[in-house]
């Protein structure tokens, strides 16, 4: 059997330290928690992006709660239980996050002051049914770029922080697609604004 390398392979990279050095630097920066020497990100960046990612999935479930509770006419009963089902979503997302901000030696900024300028979507009402579920549209797909841009980002730097994030788009993908589907059918077709 031939013991060169195959044409094409990548080059393994070393496996980790052997199990003294593991121990011995799990035993160094205490203060630091779950960040050890091998994290490959920036804390503090990591900490402020995932500060904006908190306000806007706060801002998220204020929208769908509010659209939620006003939300009226005939048809409006389903699409209420569907914005409070996506508030209790974008809910876990902001704990999730503030979770991980916490992990990393942060504190997660609830303040209410500033919070819509800390958000990558924007806090609209909607005027009617169908203004609320357009606005909820572009509110998931600015939150779809946004962390996708994140996931690309965050890629091997930081795996728990993109692994997260990748479980939060999938969740915002779905919604967005909800928010497509009302909007056809209550409508027949999307009319986005091409902002």
């Amino acid at each position: 059997m031939d013991d060169a390398p195959q044409r094409g392979a990548a080059k393994a990279e070393p496996f980790l330290s052997d199990i003294k050095t593991l121990r011995q630097r799990a035993r160094q920066h205490l203060e630091d928690g779950a960040v050890t020497q091998t994290y490959g990100g920036d804390v503090k960046r990591t900490i402020d992006i995932l500060q904006t990612v908190l306000a806007t999935e706060l801002v998220c479930v204020l929208r769908y709660t509010e659209h939620a509770i006003t939300a009226s006419g005939i048809s409006s009963q389903a699409v209420r239980g569907e914005f409070r089902q996506h508030a209790k979503e974008e809910h876990e997302h902001a704990l999730a996050v503030a979770e991980r901000i916490s992990q990393l030696g942060g504190t997660p900024n609830f303040d209410p002051e500033g919070l819509a300028g800390r958000s990558a979507s924007q806090y609209a009402k909607g005027e009617n049914l169908v203004d609320m579920i357009r606005e909820n549209l572009i509110a998931e797909r600015i939150a779809v770029d946004h962390y996708r841009e994140l996931v690309r980002y965050f890629a091997d730097r930081d795996p728990a922080t993109r692994v997260m994030i990748e479980g939060i788009l999938a969740v915002e993908e779905e919604h967005a697609d909800d928010m497509h589907d009302l909007l056809v059918a209550h409508e027949g077709k999307p009319m986005l604004p091409d902002n």
